[in-house]
């Protein structure tokens, strides 16, 4: 019967209710859609160029214990290529006598972050990480002006360094052709590129863009957003109760100026680069590819599996009074979670662990970085 108020029908109060819902959810997924369309698509990783001479002279480098204090690690000790160019432990192994209080972040695609660490406290070149990673006490506890010597002492890093346009070995040279070799870790064939997903990485996708809201940290084509958040990560206690990692974690706070540090039993994140209590626990949002290769997961390693990963996210992260609002339990049902680790997996390409980015020429055995590195080539 027409009600002659307004044109409506009159509705009693379970319709009124049942229209009141409609609103709310409908509302709610024009609110998020309007986000969504705000931020970058996922998309290919666009091509890198690199010079060759520098890339090789750069892998050399990067596989060579003599850039470290003791002669005793190389770069690839940490990011090994057999390990998706990470270690596939919780925390990352540092310079002998101590460990390391994170884990070590795979460096294929590092070439295209704008920031680098896991709290972010390197924002201006990927030089100056590598230097960093050179230098600090806990990690390779290099002098450069050492290191640059016992280059010099080596007759291939002398063609090599000519070759490379650098003249003699140098800090600079060392800075610059780490780098233009990471420029050549990129992430190659995986499904999502190609457009050769399964049918649950398919809808993994729609889940990621949509009900389960990955997208709006994940995004742009290293699905990363490269701001800092905090989603509540359970800590690693390791880090306070090995003394071995402890006196890593001791090095750097103190060197970075963070106050009542040997109390401290967290990881401050973000808060080191801004000394805001508000930044407390808070690390940058990691790119998702090549997951398949880089477990464990998190800055601190805690979830061992991408699916631990995807039920956490589901959950609505870990219990943290300063957690990004963003993130509410997000009610996948199993199947919607096995699709979401689908895509994540859809994400990783071929292994890089082929002779192109495995160090071929000779150097001294004592200085072999991984061992028996023949047998990870092609």
């Amino acid at each position: 019967m027409p009600n002659l108020t307004g044109g409506r029908e009159q509705m009693g109060p379970q319709a009124m209710c049942r229209r009141t819902l409609l609103a709310v959810v409908m509302g709610a997924g024009l609110t998020f859609g309007a986000q969504a369309a705000l931020v970058p698509e996922l998309g290919p990783l666009p091509p890198i160029q690199y010079d060759k001479a520098k890339a090789e002279l750069g892998k050399r480098l990067f596989f060579d214990k003599r850039l470290s204090g003791d002669a005793g690690i190389a770069c690839a000790t940490c990011h090994d290529p057999k390990q998706g160019w990470t270690q596939n432990q919780p925390l990352s192994d540092g310079y002998p006598g101590n460990g390391h209080f994170r884990n070590a972040p795979t460096l294929i695609n590092v070439a295209y972050k704008k920031v680098w660490n896991h709290d972010g406290r390197i924002g201006t070149s990927l030089d100056d990480m590598v230097r960093e990673m050179i230098t600090e006490d806990y990690i390779m506890n290099m002098d450069m002006r050492i290191m640059q010597e016992r280059l010099k002492q080596d007759p291939l890093y002398l063609e090599m360094f000519r070759d490379a346009g650098y003249g003699e070995p140098s800090n600079g040279g060392v800075r610059q052709a780490i780098p233009e070799f990471l420029k050549s870790l990129t992430s190659r064939n995986a499904p999502f590129d190609t457009g050769k997903m399964s049918t649950a990485a398919r809808k993994g996708l729609q889940l990621f863009k949509g009900k389960a809201g990955c997208i709006q940290c994940h995004n742009g084509p290293l699905a990363s957003d490269g701001k800092a958040h905090n989603t509540g990560v359970p800590e690693n206690f390791g880090i306070f109760l090995n003394p071995e990692n402890h006196q890593a974690f001791i090095a750097f706070a103190l060197f970075q100026g963070i106050e009542n540090y040997m109390n401290l039993k967290r990881d401050p994140g973000y808060y080191n680069v801004t000394l805001d209590q508000a930044d407390m626990g808070k690390f940058i949002t990691p790119s998702l590819r090549e997951l398949k290769y880089t477990a464990p997961y998190m800055h601190n390693g805690m979830l061992a599996t991408l699916e631990e990963v995807v039920a956490f996210y589901n959950a609505g992260g870990g219990k943290e009074s300063r957690k990004s609002p963003l993130l509410k339990p997000l009610g996948l049902s199993e199947d919607e979670q096995r699709n979401l680790v689908a895509f994540l997996l859809a994400l990783s390409g071929d292994p890089l662990t082929t002779a192109e980015h495995i160090w071929q020429q000779p150097f001294p055995a004592e200085y072999s970085a991984i061992e028996n590195w023949k047998d990870v080539r092609n």
